[in-house]
């Protein structure tokens, strides 16, 4: 994707930030323990779900199609134009859970500064050309950072690199020394918690 006016202007139209979710495994069970989202999502008297424009139209890999999520009015004028059906909390929580392992990352939009957060879309770096930019550009000003940040122990660490392939934000390397993590490039996503299997790696609270 070329770096245009156009492509410029958009991004500094919206502010985002990333909405962690924590997944553990305990049986069966998938837990969606990061209180944040939920909690965005509990405020909402209105929650409609389409599907994502951007793998639609480019289609470069095998994540799903209905997970963007709109909250309030601006869910209300996507169902008018019959965008979007109208979901219950305990199906939008479903939907970033199936999202979340597919290894996307959750998104949190707001248009200007008048309106609260009402677009939460599930994203990858092949086909979201927010995302995309993002990375490409080094365009930090447009994303806002989750309140928490990957905790690294090496000590439980196998080297499996699981980290490494999940991380849309290259925080996470791996070399002769073994794995290397970097918190300036942490987001903050929660994905790399959920693929490590030795428990070497946790979300904890960002150090302001």
């Amino acid at each position: 994707m070329p770096y245009t006016p156009e492509v410029a202007q958009a991004v500094d139209q919206y502010r985002a930030r990333t909405i962690p979710v924590h997944v553990s495994i305990q049986a069966t069970q998938v837990v969606l323990s990061q209180p944040e989202m939920e909690a965005l999502l509990a405020q909402a008297q209105c929650i409609a779900l389409g599907q994502c424009d951007c793998r639609r139209e480019h289609r470069r890999c095998a994540a799903p199609l209905d997970v963007c999520l709109t909250l309030d009015e601006t869910a209300r004028e996507t169902m008018a134009r019959g965008h979007a059906r109208r979901v219950s909390l305990a199906e939008a929580l479903q939907v970033l859970r199936r999202s979340h392992e597919h290894g996307l990352v959750h998104l949190a939009y707001r248009q200007g500064d008048s309106k609260g957060t009402e677009i939460v879309c599930s994203c990858c770096p092949c086909c979201c050309w927010f995302l995309n930019a993002l990375k490409r550009f080094d365009y930090h000003n447009a994303l806002a950072e989750s309140s928490f940040v990957a905790a690294f122990d090496p000590a439980p660490c196998n080297g499996c690199g699981l980290c490494v392939r999940r991380c849309p934000f290259e925080a996470w390397q791996i070399g002769g020394d073994g794995v290397r993590f970097d918190p300036v490039r942490c987001f903050g996503c929660g994905l790399c918690v959920s693929a490590c299997a030795p428990g070497a790696i946790a979300l904890a609270a960002r150090i302001e």
